[in-house]
């Protein structure tokens, strides 16, 4: 195996509910029942227990945005993934390409988990995915 496969496959968990389900708004702490039928839930699966632990420990409702600000960065993220996968010299690490489609919503908590995949590459393990990217070193 290469070192490090962090296998970012975007793997979008898709799991049909037919029960209803309880959803919190992490903004504003209110519980909302949403109706869960024949829904698709995503998730972001990136195969590292390190990542997994760091976002347990360093993630901190206080520091939430909007879902509009982690799907901003999140598309300028994946396009330079996805161009840094197809680079010979960068390839080893950037791999799989990630498919992400910018009129689908993905929720909160998937585009929030997903951005901070992306900062602990770039903050913890020291590898540029874009050289323009939010200067917040945690969310």
């Amino acid at each position: 195996m290469k070192p490090y496969v962090f296998v970012l496959g975007i793997v979008f968990l898709v799991a049909a509910c037919s029960t209803q389900k309880s959803a919190i708004n992490k903004h504003q702490s209110i519980t909302v029942e949403k109706v869960a039928e024949d829904s698709v839930e995503y998730d972001v699966e990136t195969f590292d227990a390190r990542f997994e632990s760091w976002y347990k420990m360093n993630d901190n409702p206080a520091l939430y945005r909007s879902q509009q600000y982690y799907e901003m960065w999140n598309q300028q993220y994946i396009n330079a993934w996805n161009l840094n996968a197809m680079n010979p010299r960068k390839s080893w690490f950037f791999e799989p390409v990630i498919g992400y489609e910018p009129t689908v919503n993905y929720g909160f908590e998937m585009n929030h988990k997903l951005f901070s995949y992306f900062q602990y590459v770039e903050n913890v393990l020291k590898i540029e995915i874009m050289s323009n990217g939010p200067n917040s070193v945690k969310h």
